[in-house]
C-alpha cells in the first residue's frame, strides 16, 4: 500500500499543479523584484518586470541565476527578509571560493523544508513505525537537519548520528534496531563492507530502506548496494543547498527505476539546453536542470541553474503521484570531462566499473596535463575486491588491458588503468571526491 503525507497535494490533477505553480510564481517574483536589490537591476537590464508574468511559460523571459551571482552577494545580499525574521542559515561546503548561503524563515523551515522531507521519507515507505539511522552530516550543510526535521514530522524515532564513525554507526545500527539510514552512496557501500568484515550478524541488521542522495550515483551502484545489503532497498533523494536542502526530489519505492517525484508545488523545474542559449528542450528531451523557489520566503531563487544533467517525465505514476519526475542524475555540465574532445561524465566510467565483478566500486580519477599545450591524460585508478586481489588477479596485465578495453568500448576514449590494492582510494563519510584534476590551468 502506497504510503502518502499529503495525498491531496502529492496526487492534486495537473492542470491544478500548474494553477498554483502560477499563483505562487508570481508572488515570488514580485517578493524577489521588491525586496532584493540585486534581482531589481538584473530584471530592469533585460526589460522585465514580475508583470510580465501571465503564464507559466512566460519565466523563460527572465534571466537565470547562477552559483556565482550568489557568491557575489555574498553573505546577506540575496535575503528577502530582515535578519530578525531568519531563524537559520545553512551553506555549502565552500570548497571553491565563498560558501553558498541559504536563509530560512520559520515557515521555510517548518513549512517547506520539513514538510517536503516529510513528504520524501513516506514515499520511501518510511513511517512513524520506522527508526532512521541519520548518517548525513549536521551543522552547516543542509543534509542532516533537512531529514532530521522531515523524520520528526511524521512521527519516526531520529538517530542524530550524523556522519563517520563507522564502528559506533554499526553497534547502533543493532542495537537500536534501525530500520532506515540517510548517507551518501559512497558511505553506504563501506559501511556494507565493514558489516561483511567484521563478521556482523545479518540477522541484527533491521535496515529495510536506505536514503541515498549529496553525490551523482549510478544504476549500477545501486544494484551493488542492494546485493551487499540484502533486504534493503536503495532510494535516490536529491536536494541543493541554494533550492532547500534534501527533499526538492526523491524516488518513490512502488516506481524507484523511473525517476524522483519533484514537489513542484515549492520547486518548479525547467530543463534547458546550455548549448542553445539557455532554451527550453523539447519535452522529454535532456538538458540541465534549473529551479525557481516558488514558496521560499528568506532566499527566494527565480530559475537558479543547477548544472545537473536530467529530463523531465510529466507523466501520472503508477504510485499515484502526479507531479513531474526526471531521471536519475546523470553528470553536471561543471563535472563533465573533455578527453581528447569525447564528453564524459564520471557516472558513464561508474557505470562500466560496476559492471566488472573483480572491482570493488572504489575509483578516482586522475587528469594531468604536462603543460597547456599538451593533451590530456587520464589514469583511473580502481581498487581490486578482497578475493580477487589475494588471488592477485592471475594475469593482471591481462586484467588491466580488459578494463581499458570495456571503457573504450563503452565510452570511445583511451585511459591508463592502474589496479591498487583494497583499501587504497580515500573514503569518505560525505560526498566522495571521483575526480582529481592535476592540470596545471585546473589547480
Amino acid at each position: 500500500m502506497t504510503t502518502y503525507w499529503q495525498k491531496e497535494i502529492e496526487c492534486m490533477p495537473r492542470e491544478e499543479i500548474e494553477k498554483l505553480q502560477l499563483k505562487r510564481t508570481k508572488g515570488m517574483l514580485k517578493r524577489a523584484y521588491d525586496r532584493i536589490a540585486w534581482f531589481k537591476k538584473q530584471y530592469d537590464a533585460h526589460g522585465v518586470k514580475p508583470e510580465d508574468f501571465k503564464e507559466l511559460d512566460d519565466l523563460s523571459k527572465f534571466p537565470l541565476v547562477q552559483k556565482d551571482d550568489l557568491r557575489d552577494n555574498y553573505p546577506f545580499g540575496l535575503f528577502a527578509e530582515p535578519m530578525e525574521n531568519v531563524i537559520r542559515i545553512h551553506a555549502s561546503s565552500g570548497t571553491t571560493g565563498k560558501p553558498i548561503l541559504g536563509g530560512y524563515t520559520k515557515h521555510d523551515v517548518y513549512d517547506v523544508f520539513a514538510e517536503v522531507n516529510a513528504r520524501s521519507l513516506n514515499c520511501c515507505d518510511v513511517t512513524s513505525q520506522d527508526i532512521i539511522q541519520n548518517a548525513y552530516g549536521y551543522g552547516l550543510f543542509t543534509g542532516g537537519l533537512g531529514i532530521h526535521y522531515g523524520g520528526e514530522m511524521i512521527g519516526a524515532t531520529v538517530i542524530p548520528i550524523s556522519g563517520g564513525n563507522t564502528a559506533r554507526q554499526l553497534m547502533l545500527m543493532e542495537d537500536f534496531g534501525s530500520t532506515a539510514i540517510t548517507c551518501t552512496p559512497s558511505y553506504m557501500i563501506y559501511l556494507a563492507e565493514e558489516i561483511n568484515k567484521r563478521g556482523i550478524n545479518r540477522e541484527n541488521i533491521k535496515l529495510k530502506v536506505g536514503i541515498h542522495g549529496a553525490e551523482p550515483w549510478s544504476e549500477k551502484m545501486r544494484k551493488k548496494i542492494e546485493e551487499l545489503m540484502p533486504g534493503m532497498t536503495a532510494i535516490d533523494i536529491y536536494g541543493l543547498t541554494e533550492i532547500i536542502g534534501p527533499g526538492v526530489s526523491v524516488n518513490c519505492t512502488v516506481n524507484r527505476y523511473k525517476g524522483l517525484h519533484i514537489w513542484e508545488d515549492h520547486f518548479l523545474p525547467e530543463i534547458l539546453d546550455p548549448k542553445n542559449d539557455f532554451e527550453r528542450v523539447a519535452p522529454g528531451e535532456k538538458g540541465e536542470i534549473a529551479f525557481s523557489t516558488i514558496t521560499r520566503e528568506a532566499t527566494p531563487l527565480p530559475r537558479y541553474r543547477a548544472k545537473d544533467i536530467t529530463r523531465l517525465n510529466y507523466e501520472k505514476c503508477a504510485c499515484g503521484r502526479t507531479h513531474a519526475r526526471h531521471d536519475k542524475i546523470t553528470g553536471r555540465t561543471d563535472d563533465m570531462l573533455i578527453i581528447h574532445g569525447i564528453n564524459v561524465f564520471p557516472s558513464q566510467i561508474e557505470s562500466v566499473l560496476m559492471d566488472i565483478p573483480q572491482l570493488a566500486g572504489y575509483y578516482e580519477i586522475v587528469v594531468d596535463r604536462k603543460d597547456l599545450g599538451s593533451l590530456d591524460k587520464v589514469t583511473i585508478r580502481i581498487e581490486l575486491t578482497e578475493e580477487h586481489f589475494s588471488d592477485k588477479v592471475k594475469d593482471i596485465e591481462a586484467f588491466t588491458k580488459e578494463v581499458a578495453d570495456k571503457l573504450y568500448s563503452s565510452l570511445l576514449f583511451h585511459a591508463k588503468i592502474e589496479l591498487v590494492p583494497p583499501g587504497t582510494i580515500p573514503r569518505s563519510v560525505g560526498k566522495a571526491q571521483r575526480v582529481v584534476d592535476m592540470r596545471a590551468d585546473k589547480i
